[in-house]
């Protein structure tokens, strides 16, 4: 009986054949990975050890117009753990939570639940010199690496437009968010050797250099924002406000010069941070502005050409009715020119004078001002207000629109409007950022005109009976308008006791270089008119910023009455 291979000897050498085959494929394999193709099993080695970590890019430094900083990175130290490494020093955990100033009990729970993990954050941010007093424990399973930590000099007093990052470094308010990709540059790369458990054996080079992040000049001037800072604490400390703010621009190039806000925080210690306290109120806050946009209802009818400086209003008997509702004035009146209105801020003069010339006028002006329009700050949030536009004003609107009802601004809006008066009817954007030449700016307003309501405005605080005197500042010609405006309710009405006291300047006028904006909101004790409140900041602020801008005075007395002064004070002493 024969065996079956002998039957079928062509099946034996198929299998010879193939065996042939593949002992030749592994040679061949062997040979091609050992001696031709040597950079593969290099790779894989180096894949098992050769690691590449981050280097952390330094961010952008943020600063003042001058160069002061606001903001600023720092080195710090961040230590992580590998639980799985530091489950065989269990012996070494109290001292480890100690040197961390954690509590013990939560340390080992933490290590525990997390036993299967290679990789957890023991704590971050630490100065070098604390991290490398951790480090030399030499507790198996503690590493360090380089982070940055963002510092903020100004503290308090710019936190709402400069902002801040979070633990990543990343910018998650103010401009620090805004300006993110700008500031927050690329990381780098080094080539490193670990081990198995990945600890490092060698630093072998750097791959890629970290691109630290660009500079970010802002227009604010921190002597004029610790000014603005300081003046605004007061006021609400004072009159127990509930919140206020002060925005102050350059009438000549529409940089902001200061932005401030109370209450604010601390960005350097955020852990009993108020969110209400994070707010820049004077970009986010929209309210009616009241008496303050009566100099642009001024301007628009006599942009009509029906009305002068000396037309004369009859306000009496200090009320009128539009329909179901009536129009009262602060004071009687009587018969009022165009400046004497403003002056008496009388309801029922602008009133009969936008009831008169239209709504189109008034909305026309106010609109080219700015509001209702974006400013282009590019700040997140920042709201934009509303100015309406019906297709059939009432007689009501009309009236309301021209006395600052029924529409809404911010503080930085209402600062532009009065930037583009004092310069000479030029609208030009606004910036938060410090610019090397001017930009252009759009007529939207006739010259002569803005002269004269500034005039105007001029008398508002000068003159006896203008509701702004005590805005005035020694040695300068001022222009301004106080405005008090009722919240409204969360029904759609207005409150009956609660108010923002407003008042809007510009400085000086011979030459205007500032406008500024006081909002107080909701003063509560002494008194809450804006003359009273808002008025008396807008003097304090006003009389440094132009000292510290070594603007000229405007408003000294003549030399002749001074060396007379002094001729009378020397014979007197003689005597």
């Amino acid at each position: 009986m024969k065996l079956q291979g002998a039957l079928y000897p062509w099946r034996f050498r198929i299998v010879l054949a193939l065996l042939a085959l593949m002992v030749g494929a592994l040679s061949w394999r062997i040979v091609d990975l050992q001696v031709i193709d040597q950079g593969f099993l290099k790779n894989q080695g180096d894949a098992r050890s050769v690691r590449h970590i981050p280097i952390p890019a330094h961010r952008g430094l943020i600063t003042d117009r001058h160069g002061e900083p606001l903001a600023v990175s720092t080195p710090v130290t961040t230590l992580w753990g590998n639980p799985r490494e530091l489950q065989a020093a269990r012996a070494r955990w109290p001292e480890l939570a100690e040197a961390l100033g954690q509590d013990a009990g939560v340390l080992q729970q933490r290590l525990n639940d997390q036993s299967e993990r290679e990789f957890i954050y023991l704590v971050r941010g630490l100065t070098p010199e604390q991290g490398q007093r951790v480090l030399d424990l030499s507790i198996p399973g503690v590493y360090s690496q380089e982070e940055f930590r963002r510092f903020y000099p100004a503290g308090e007093v710019a936190a709402q437009i400069v902002g801040f990052t979070d633990i990543d470094d990343r910018g998650r308010e103010g401009l620090e968010l805004a300006y993110d990709e700008w500031l927050a540059g690329v990381p780098g790369k080094r080539q490193v050797l670990k081990d198995r458990r990945g600890r490092l054996i060698k630093d072998v080079q750097v791959t890629k250099n970290a691109k630290a992040g660009k500079a970010l000049a802002l227009s604010i001037d921190l002597r004029l924002q610790y000014l603005a800072h300081s003046e605004l604490r007061k006021v609400v400390q004072e009159y127990g406000a509930k919140a206020a703010s002060l925005v102050m621009v350059d009438v000549n190039t529409g940089e902001v010069l200061a932005m401030a806000n109370q209450p604010t925080y601390n960005p350097n210690n955020r852990r009993n941070l108020q969110p209400s306290a994070m707010r820049n109120r004077a970009l986010i806050d929209v309210f009616e502005p009241g008496s303050t946009v009566k100099p642009f209802s001024i301007a628009a009818a006599l942009g009509t050409g029906k009305y002068q400086p000396e037309s004369v209003i009859n306000t009496l008997p200090g009320w009128m009715r539009i329909g179901r509702y009536t129009i009262r004035d602060v004071s009687r009146g009587g018969m009022l020119n165009l400046t004497g209105i403003l002056m008496k801020s009388s309801n029922v003069g602008i009133s009969k004078i936008a009831l008169d010339i239209g709504p189109e006028p008034v909305h026309q002006i106010m609109h080219q001002a700015g509001f209702g329009q974006p400013t282009g700050l590019g700040f997140p949030g920042e709201r934009v207000g509303s100015l309406p536009n019906h297709r059939k004003w009432r007689d009501a609107e009309t009236a309301s629109l021209a006395y600052g009802y029924g529409l809404s601004v911010t503080a930085a809006q209402l600062a532009h409007a009065y930037a583009v008066l004092g310069n000479e009817g030029t609208n030009i954007p606004m910036s938060l950022l410090r610019l090397d030449r001017p930009q252009e700016g759009v007529q939207v307003m006739d010259k002569e005109i803005s002269k004269t309501v500034l005039r105007m405005l001029q008398s508002v605080v000068e003159e006896e009976g203008g509701g702004g005197a005590r805005a005035k500042v020694p040695g300068y010609h001022v222009g301004g308008k106080s405005g008090t405006a009722k919240k409204t309710s969360g029904t759609g009405g207005y409150t009956q006791s609660a108010y923002r006291a407003f008042f809007a300047g510009v400085a000086p006028v011979s030459n205007p270089r500032i406008a500024i904006v006081v909002v107080v909101d909701e003063p509560s004790e002494g008194g809450y008119f804006g003359g009273l409140v808002a008025a008396p900041v807008f003097g304090k602020v006003a009389a440094r910023a132009l000292r510290l801008m070594n603007v000229a005075p405007d408003n000294l007395p003549p030399p002749a009455e001074v060396q007379t002064a002094e001729a009378v004070k020397t014979k007197g002493g003689r005597i």
